[in-house]
């Protein structure tokens, strides 16, 4: 997706793929350096900057830290968040295995993480949303993710169940069936396996327009990480730049579907 192409009332967000540790936040971890660095390896989406975005593309919101210190992703009080329950809130107290991943902080130590890194990467999303609506009267926020092509045991999935190549996440407010379909439509075509909300589901707003603002429209792209990279390490494959083409072209075609905009427009 180029400069040129990308519509500029769509904000790419992608809130993953860091694996910056701050030293104030990595003295916090109980890991040692070697099963940290397995950690990142495991729970970062891995290049997924690069696959959507590009070098130049503009309205990206991309989280500056790992989601092992601070997950912009969650909701930021653990009784609105599921994945708490897993010990992964917003302050992830569990690695993807089910051990310890940081001692205990107190209440004023997660206000401060939340405080540095969660509500500064959410303003700037709000900022990215509320400029695409003043211009355009829309928005839509694409949502960029990877997964592992074998379910981590934080997942709570069977491990041997075979995993698409595309996952399109939507939400039942603030995605158009259209506008699902379209990026369902688009990845097919070019070949890849796709299926919707499985293994993951949903798509993220700003806070201050859920389930509020229908204008704000949103849809989630999750790559299955064997398409483009070795999961044993985190390098890219070969084929990389043809893969992220294929991928930015996806993406561009569904934005640009004749229904989808009209779709999305009439809100």
């Amino acid at each position: 997706m180029t400069p040129q192409a990308c519509p500029p009332w769509v904000v790419l967000h992608v809130p993953h793929d860091s694996t910056a540790v701050p030293a104030e936040a990595r003295a916090a971890f109980v890991l040692d350096d070697a099963a940290l660095q397995q950690e990142l390896l495991r729970m970062t989406d891995h290049h997924t900057l690069a696959l959507f975005a590009g070098a130049q593309a503009p309205n990206v919101v991309r989280a500056p830290v790992s989601r092992l210190v601070v997950d912009v992703e969650r909701f930021a009080q653990d009784a609105d968040e599921p994945m708490a329950a897993r010990g992964m809130g917003v302050i992830y107290e569990a690695t993807s295995q089910g051990a310890p991943l940081r001692r205990r902080l107190t209440e004023a130590e997660r206000a401060a993480l939340i405080s540095r890194y969660y509500a500064p990467h959410h303003a700037r999303l709000e900022a990215a949303v509320t400029q695409a609506l003043a211009q355009f009267g829309r928005c839509l926020v694409l949502d960029c993710h990877s997964f592992p092509s074998v379910a981590l045991p934080y997942e709570q999935a069977e491990p041997a169940a075979r995993r698409p190549g595309i996952c399109i996440g939507s939400d039942a407010f603030h995605t158009e069936p259209a506008l699902a379909q379209a990026f369902v439509r688009a990845f097919t075509q070019a070949g890849w396996e796709v299926a919707l909300n499985e293994p993951f589901a949903g798509a993220l707003v700003p806070a201050s327009r859920y389930r509020r603002d229908a204008r704000v429209q949103a849809v989630m792209v999750e790559l299955n990480r064997e398409l483009y990279m070795r999961e044993d390490d985190g390098s890219r494959w070969a084929d990389f730049e043809r893969t992220a083409e294929r991928v930015r072209g996806c993406c561009l075609r569904a934005v640009g579907a004749v229904g989808a905009i009209d779709a999305l427009s009439r809100r």
